[in-house]
C-alpha cells in the first residue's frame, strides 16, 4: 500500500501537476491524504480543486487558510494590532485582500460549501496496525505555531501524549521533516505549492506500508516557479507581493 501525503498546495496548480506526474512515475498510489491549506494564496484556487478531487481515494481535512476563506476569521494581525502599529497596515490589506479575492472565486464557482465541510482530522489504520492520525497543525487544531522539527521531546510531549495515534501526519509549517518523539512518529510532507527557504521545489510524501510496518519518503520536485510568479504578477493578485517572495525564496 502507498499513500501520497500532499499539504499546503495554496491554490498553485503548476506545482500539484508537478507533484501528481512524479507520483505516476514513481509508481502510483493507493491513496491520497490531502492535509489542508488547499485553495488561499495562490493564483488557481480552482484548477487546484478540481485537480485534488478527481482523484482516486482521496480524503480531505481543513487548513486554517481553507477555514479563513469560509468563515471570515483571519490571521495575525488584526485591526486592532494595526491601530497600535501601522507599519502593519501593508500586511493587513495583503491578507485581506488575498481572503477575499480566494472567497470570491470558491463562492462564484460554487466550490464555499463543500471547502466549509472539511473535517478538522480523521484516522486511518495501516495494514500493521498503526493507528494514523491525519491533521494540519497539530492534534485538536488547524492552527498556532504547529509542530517543528526543532522542538524537544518536553515540547512536544503536551502536543502529542494523548492524542491516541502512533503516526502523525500534519501540514502547516511548510517545512517537510520526519521524526520520532515520545514514541510516536510525525511526518510533515512540507508544501506542495508555497514552499519556505532557498528550496522552491514542490515537496511531499510518500508511505509505504505493508502487514510488515512502514517506511516514509520525502520528495522534493522541481516546477516553473517563475512562471507562476510571472502570472501572480500578471494577474495583479491581491496578495502578489507575498506570493511573489515565496516562489523566489526570499522567505525563511
Amino acid at each position: 500500500m502507498r499513500i501520497a501525503l500532499l499539504s499546503d498546495i495554496h491554490g498553485n496548480d503548476l506545482a500539484l501537476e508537478a507533484v501528481l506526474t512524479d507520483i505516476e512515475h514513481q509508481g502510483g498510489v493507493d491513496a491520497y491524504w490531502i492535509l489542508g491549506d488547499l485553495v488561499a494564496i495562490g493564483h488557481a484556487p480552482i484548477r487546484v480543486l478540481e485537480r485534488l478531487t478527481a482523484l482516486p481515494n482521496a480524503r480531505f481535512i481543513r487548513g486554517n487558510t481553507d477555514r479563513y476563506v469560509c468563515t471570515g476569521a483571519r490571521p495575525s494581525p488584526s485591526p486592532e494590532e494595526v491601530k497600535t502599529n501601522l507599519k502593519l497596515l501593508p500586511t493587513l490589506l495583503q491578507i485581506e485582500g488575498d481572503f477575499a479575492w480566494t472567497q470570491g472565486a470558491i463562492t462564484v464557482t460554487g466550490w464555499l460549501d463543500w471547502l466549509s465541510q472539511l473535517p478538522l482530522e480523521f484516522r486511518e489504520i495501516l495494514p500493521d496496525g498503526t493507528r494514523c492520525l491525519i491533521v494540519h497543525a497539530a492534534p485538536g487544531t488547524d492552527d498556532g505555531q504547529g509542530i517543528r522539527a526543532a522542538m524537544s521531546e518536553s515540547e512536544l510531549e503536551p502536543i502529542i501524549s494523548n492524542c491516541d495515534a502512533e503516526l502523525i501526519c500534519i501540514g502547516h509549517t511548510h517545512r517537510p521533516f520526519s521524526l520520532r518523539a515520545n514514541g510516536k512518529s510525525i511526518v510533515n510532507p512540507g508544501s506542495v505549492g508555497l514552499s519556505i527557504g532557498s528550496d522552491v521545489r514542490a515537496s511531499y510524501a510518500v508511505i509505504t506500508a505493508d502487514p510488515t510496518g512502514y517506511e516514509v519518503e520525502q520528495r522534493r520536485v522541481s516546477y516553473d516557479h517563475l512562471a507562476v510568479v510571472e502570472f501572480v504578477e500578471r494577474l495583479k493578485h491581491p496578495a502578489a507581493e507575498f506570493i511573489t517572495a515565496r516562489l523566489r525564496g526570499e522567505i525563511e
